[in-house]
């Protein structure tokens, strides 16, 4: 309350309410929904806001950092350049003591949000949407990375950003991601994460596209919408510098992992929606520039959840939520999709 009450106008008098903690999306850091109820000029108002707070060490990060600092800069600065729909952030506070981890505040957007549990696919009010719905929410989704790919001032405005390194920004992600792998895996080898670098390796895209802001995290679960519109783009710990292509393929896999979890069931789930071809073509059309070499930048999506999945597993496993596996591979939830894909599916 002290903290709140030293943001605030003098005699703002606040009262904090209606927390809320949600549980369907987001395993990296926790997200608190609260109410302030205060007095400006002697006028009651409340304003609906959300708490972003890094992970305790304790909780076993899924990343082996949390920049809080850097989404705040990346969220602001998206709103400064573009018409990307983001929420608009009040406050960043690096002390831990207030909270016991350092946290952002920023404003509440309303709308609804593509669950992950259970997933969308399954049984939601996308499933229950029509197919133009659908196809409204899809456009309006690629809208959003054309938005981002088209910031003129990326590589100026963003570049602590970049991946840290030596080579092209590619090379640097893939780099960067074969770190986390040896953070993620501790010692103990992954074969079929490791047969992916190697496939990537081999696999090089012949020409990298023009540098972008990429979001990092481009996937449904990722934006409230409302009336099948983006209203807010939400999670921007992965963000980066680089190809557009790491959005595209991100988005496109994404929706292919959880099409594969519905195929295990078998269930429909959404076939015709978010495919390849019609992202493509969507994104080609909205910035006149056809996404490249997507069977890599799908591979590499696929290989980066799949270093992300591991660490979840080993996450419950720590909580003694799961048993470890005999083999290290089934730490990957996905494992079956990346051996298709690395057999050419």
């Amino acid at each position: 309350m002290t903290w709140i009450e030293g943001r605030l106008p003098p005699g703002a008098r606040p009262e904090v309410s209606a927390f809320d903690v949600p549980s369907s999306n987001g395993l990296s850091s926790e997200t608190v929904l609260f109410d302030v109820t205060w007095h400006d000029a002697g006028t009651p108002r409340v304003d609906r806001l959300v708490a972003r707070l890094a992970p305790a060490a304790s909780a076993v990060p899924v990343f082996p950092s949390y920049d809080l600092e850097r989404q705040y800069r990346v969220l602001e600065t998206v709103a400064e350049l573009s018409s990307v729909p983001v929420p608009h952030v009040r406050w960043l506070e690096l002390d831990a003591g207030p909270l016991g981890t350092p946290f952002f505040i920023m404003d509440r957007v309303d709308g609804q949000v593509p669950p992950d549990l259970m997933p969308y696919n399954i049984s939601s009010w996308l499933t229950e949407a029509t197919p133009a719905q659908r196809d409204q929410l899809q456009d309006g989704t690629v809208a959003v990375l054309a938005g981002l790919h088209g910031i003129e001032q990326a590589t100026d405005r963003f570049s602590f950003l970049e991946p840290p390194g030596t080579g092209s920004l590619l090379e640097r992600h893939v780099a960067a991601q074969w770190s986390y792998y040896e953070w993620v895996s501790a010692g103990t080898r992954q074969p079929l994460l490791e047969r992916c670098f190697a496939w990537l390796r081999d696999h090089w895209p012949a020409h990298e596209s023009d540098t972008a802001l990429s979001w990092g995290d481009s996937r449904i679960g990722n934006i409230i919408y409302r009336d099948f519109e983006p209203v807010a783009v939400l999670d921007w710990e992965m963000a980066t510098l680089g190809p557009p292509e790491l959005d595209v393929g991100w988005l496109i896999f994404m929706h292919r992992f959880f099409q594969d979890v519905v195929a295990q069931l078998t269930l429909p789930g959404l076939p015709d929606f978010l495919r390849r071809e019609d992202v493509a073509q969507r994104y080609e059309a909205l910035t006149g520039h056809a996404p490249r070499d997507l069977d890599f930048y799908e591979l590499y999506a696929a290989l980066r959840h799949g270093i992300i999945m591991s660490r979840i597993q080993q996450r419950a496993i720590h909580f003694g939520e799961a048993v470890r596996p005999d083999d290290p591979d089934d730490l990957i939830t996905h494992r079956s999709t990346l051996e298709a894909m690395l057999a050419g599916d």
